[in-house]
């Protein structure tokens, strides 16, 4: 069984999308039709733009779903049996499996991102990557740590990404070496996603996830906040909501893909990050790209 899996935030590269827009008709069109539904040429900055451009938030999250959709949409034999995002990427899968309309599915994304910007900049926050350290080992440094400080994304077995207050960071950084992490590395990020930090984006995102209209879709999406398969719309809308302040459940999703029947992912979007993960998470699985 075929599992396409699309990337969150961090996959953006200068320069991503340029290739499908010279080459291929049916993509060019969806690319002005994101710059149109935008209100401003992301293709600028998609194809011309700086890495440091590419990074802020609102730019970040409509130009990779643009990038991840616009490949699985533009592959004549795209038939699969499951799909799953990783936090952003989510969204790039329910208009994968045909819960969302391409237009629809960019509007949430632009509400996502300039909601959590918002929310970044309403509260210094951060992130940081934890390398080597048992799951549970990580969560009860967390928990001991006076100050905001959560797990936030389960990438795969040794590596768990924490989110929180910039000084819990920088405390739970020193306190992760000292039980023996390999690496306890801050990331680049605007702030800390999948956190109590992102409250406020979760209740303004709820709005217009409420507003959207959902389709019945062509196969199970595994979501984010509890790495189980849905078909159900409520069910769909529900989770998508609670995926801005929840962790980022990835391992166990493949897992579980993997248990329903699995065998081959296919990554869709700019980089191959999902693909070495996935490999971490199960050896014998067969992955690729589009």
């Amino acid at each position: 069984m075929k599992a396409y899996v699309f990337p969150g935030q961090g996959a953006q590269f200068p320069g991503m999308g340029k290739e499908l827009y010279e080459n291929f008709e049916k993509a060019k069109i969806l690319f002005e039709s994101a710059n149109h539904l935008l209100g401003f040429r992301i293709t600028d900055i998609m194809f011309n733009g700086t890495a440091e451009e590419l990074k802020q938030t609102r730019v970040t999250q409509p130009a990779i779903f643009v990038h991840s959709v616009i490949l699985a949409l533009n592959t004549n034999d795209f038939n699969p049996d499951m799909v799953a995002g990783h936090s952003l990427g989510e969204f790039s899968a329910l208009v994968a499996n045909r819960a969302l309309s391409f237009e629809d599915g960019l509007k949430l994304v632009a509400a996502r991102a300039n909601a959590m910007q918002k929310a970044c900049e309403a509260n210094p926050s951060s992130m940081a990557a934890i390398l080597g350290l048992d799951d549970k080992i990580v969560e009860d440094i967390c928990a001991g740590i006076d100050e905001v400080v959560v797990a936030a994304n389960y990438n795969c077995p040794g590596q768990l990404v924490i989110s929180g207050s910039n000084k819990g960071i920088e405390i739970a950084c020193k306190k992760m070496k000292a039980a023996g992490a390999k690496r306890a590395l801050p990331l680049p990020v605007g702030g800390a996603f999948h956190s109590p930090f992102m409250e406020p984006a979760r209740k303004e995102l709820e709005e217009a996830i409420m507003a959207t209209n959902f389709n019945n879709p062509i196969c199970p999406v595994y979501q984010n906040a509890n790495a189980l398969p849905a078909a159900d719309v409520d069910v769909i809308k529900k989770n998508l909501v609670a995926q801005l302040t929840a962790p980022v459940k990835w391992t166990q999703s493949v897992q579980k893909m993997v248990t329903d029947g699995a065998t081959e992912f296919i990554e869709s979007g700019p980089g191959k990050v999902l693909q070495g993960l996935v490999k971490k998470i199960h050896p014998e699985a067969e992955v690729s790209s589009i």
